[in-house]
């Protein structure tokens, strides 16, 4: 079940909130750094990680599921979220170069599905960032933030669906090493935290973060050939037989006489 946007408005606009959003957001940058000329997806509650990118990216669009609700966003300018239905996106087939997924993987009810539809609506080796709580971090183990809700990924679970679904994993990352509570000394020394665990601790970063390319496979020219035979034959037409002479259909009697041997007498048969 997805968060409530409300609460995850709520969850941002806090000091734990700022810290988490600081900490992802610099991790996606990192694999991110240039989006010039590109489009920009984001589904889920992408909003607070999409803002970096505006006046570089040619276009922003941010979906949020009908389950989790959706808010007015940017509160500056024109409106660039919309409310859909994750498994069916409004989007045009090749049409979006990068996707970021962010408190959808957890919550939905409807993942294959709705990874089908990302890998519809990504262009030609178009890239997905999916970023969901780590199963063996901290934050996935308290209700009192979003990442404690839903279903939380190892390294390996998270791979595993971006393979299943057609992706190829190329970079995994983890951030969010802080404990998840909003002390002014935590907040304060989460930089430092965040280096030290990048470095010693990967294991138990709040979330994961996997960046993966769509899986395009090329067919070959002798499969072409089969394939355009294999059509030519469906839209041939079928032969007609040909129709049979009225009258009554023939019968053969088979009948069936005693063999007599060569003497001319019938063989005699008998049994003790």
């Amino acid at each position: 079940m997805f968060s409530d946007a409300i609460d995850l408005r709520d969850f941002y606009g806090s000091p734990l909130g700022h810290l988490a959003r600081r900490m992802i957001r610099r991790r996606v940058r990192d694999l991110w750094p240039d989006l010039r000329g590109q489009s920009l997806l984001g589904l889920g509650f992408a909003t607070p990680y999409l803002r970096p990118f505006r006046g570089e990216a040619d276009r922003i669009l941010a979906f949020m599921p009908a389950q989790q609700g959706v808010l007015h966003w940017p509160p500056e300018g024109p409106n660039l979220t919309a409310l859909v239905d994750e498994g069916e996106l409004p989007l045009e087939d090749a049409s979006i170069d990068r996707v970021l997924l962010v408190h959808a993987l957890e919550g939905t009810e409807q993942r294959s599905a709705m990874m089908s539809e990302l890998w519809r609506v990504l262009a030609a080796n178009g890239r997905i960032l999916a970023v969901a709580p780590n199963r063996r971090g901290l934050w996935a183990r308290f209700d009192h933030t979003p990442f404690g809700h839903g279903q939380p990924y190892t390294v390996g679970q998270l791979s595993r669906l971006l393979r299943e679904s057609r992706f190829t994993p190329l970079r995994t990352v983890k951030s969010v090493y802080a404990p998840p509570y909003a002390t002014g000394v935590l907040i304060r020394s989460a930089p430092a935290i965040e280096r030290v665990g990048d470095r010693w601790f990967k294991t138990f970063g709040g979330v994961v973060m996997i960046e993966a390319q769509k899986q395009v496979y090329a067919i070959r020219r002798d499969r072409k050939r089969v394939l355009a035979r294999a059509r030519e034959l469906i839209a041939a037409p079928r032969p007609v037989p040909a129709r049979r002479e009225s009258g009554p259909p023939a019968t053969h009697l088979l009948e069936t006489r005693p063999q007599h041997p060569p003497g001319g007498e019938p063989a005699c048969t008998s049994s003790l």
